[in-house]
């Protein structure tokens, strides 16, 4: 048997509880996600868990994320045959194995060696799109020989230098990308208050700059190879990251660039879900960056109902739609899925898992994600993801009546 299709959940509780009750080996990471933080934490220097750890100002946001999922409640129904669950979804005509991708994370180098290389072996084998970060520690061109045939999609941090955006374009479309994630919240980064106390940006170490100063178009701004002053390319590096003059005219501009898909990340308003597609967008995914940029912002699964019906409402009801922040086990992504995302994105647990054991740990938490949201979408009494709709949840506060 493999971890394909259906047997997900099934499949990994019999290893579990075989290999702990025959063996005696329990399974080496925790399966929740507080054990599996307090378990990275452990791993790791203070300021590299601080900095994926932390969020904007006070972390409401990145707590918000998280109670503002206790205020939707699954509704199980019974007799409904589940033997046979399909988890697969489709989206711009490819079929996935399970509407998971890992978030694009960047600087992953802080937290284990191997970096993305190991992230991406970890969702190749789990045939889960693996989203490759604008700053991460190894090239984008390395990071697809890392993923072979698997599905891996580029992220891309929108640069005041349009001639380097331009080359992380053409640079994805060559090295075989299936699609472009644009992430619009970060034209700068936010105040975070567990990075200012430890005065600490990994970039300035030259952790998470190899997309730059791999480009031609980075190295011709530069005086000398970063190889011969590193300290002038990180510098030219916090030059160039961001562009907080951006419009939805320079959108227009970038969708010109690339027949790949965009999806545009960082979308809470649903007015800005239409502008993203009205400017040449093919889908949207809804996400406050787990709440690393403003506090106090809006929760992502709050947002996420009111971009899906603003959308449906003006004829962009085929656009996809998709979810991240504050995902943390099987019930969130059913419930992500119910209130009209098409996909997920899983954060946090992974690199915490790569903290902890590199590619065996990601993929351990992968696979104990799946198998949850397996199980969870049978129990709730649910053949396939795409039965999930709004009638599979209510308010917690009680204002529904079940029909």
């Amino acid at each position: 048997m493999t971890d394909d299709g259906p047997t997900y959940g099934r499949e990994r509780l019999t290893e579990i509880y075989t290999q702990g009750m025959l063996a005696g080996q329990p399974p080496s990471l925790p399966p929740s996600y507080e054990a599996l933080e307090t378990a990275a934490e452990a791993e790791l220097e203070p300021e590299a868990f601080g900095y994926v750890a932390g969020s904007a100002g006070a972390e409401r946001t990145k707590a918000a994320n998280r109670t503002a999922f206790e205020q939707w409640r699954i509704v199980p129904r019974m007799l409904r045959d589940v033997a046979t669950r399909d988890l697969s979804v489709d989206l711009f005509g490819e079929t996935y194995p399970a509407p998971v991708a890992l978030a694009p994370i960047g600087v992953q180098s802080i937290l284990h060696e191997e970096a993305e290389l190991a992230s991406a072996r970890a969702a190749a084998g789990l045939g889960l799109p693996f989203v490759q970060s604008t700053a991460a520690s190894e090239t984008l061109e390395d990071v697809a020989v890392a993923t072979g045939d698997a599905p891996a999609w580029f992220q891309l941090y929108w640069s005041s230098d349009r001639d380097l955006t331009e080359s992380f374009v053409s640079r994805a479309e060559i090295a075989g990308y299936e699609v472009l994630v644009v992430t619009v919240d970060t034209p700068i980064i936010s105040w975070r208050e567990r990075d200012v106390e430890q005065a600490y940006l990994p970039f300035l170490d030259g952790e998470g700059v190899a997309n730059y100063f791999s480009d031609p178009a980075f190295r011709d701004r530069l005086a000398d190879p970063p190889e011969e002053n590193p300290d002038a390319a990180v510098m030219k590096f916090v030059d160039v990251f961001g562009d907080a003059s951006l419009t939805w005219d320079d959108l227009e501009w970038l969708a010109g660039l690339t027949d790949l898909p965009i999806l545009v990340k960082g979308i809470v308003h649903p007015e800005d879900a239409s502008l993203a597609l009205e400017s040449g967008a093919d889908g949207v995914i809804v996400s406050n960056h787990g709440g690393r940029q403003v506090d106090n912002a809006l929760p992502a699964i709050e947002a996420l109902p009111r971009v899906v019906d603003r959308l449906a409402s003006e004829g962009y009801g085929d656009a996809p739609v998709l979810f991240d922040s504050g995902i943390r086990r099987g019930a969130d992504a059913v419930t992500s899925l119910a209130l009209g995302a098409e996909m997920i994105l899983l954060g946090r647990p992974y690199v915490y898992g790569l903290a902890i054991d590199g590619e065996d740990g990601v993929r351990e938490v992968c696979r104990n994600f799946l198998a949850d949201l397996d199980l969870t979408l049978g129990l709730a009494g649910h053949a396939s993801v795409t039965e999930l709709d709004r009638s599979s949840v209510v308010p917690a506060d009680g204002s529904f009546e079940l029909e």
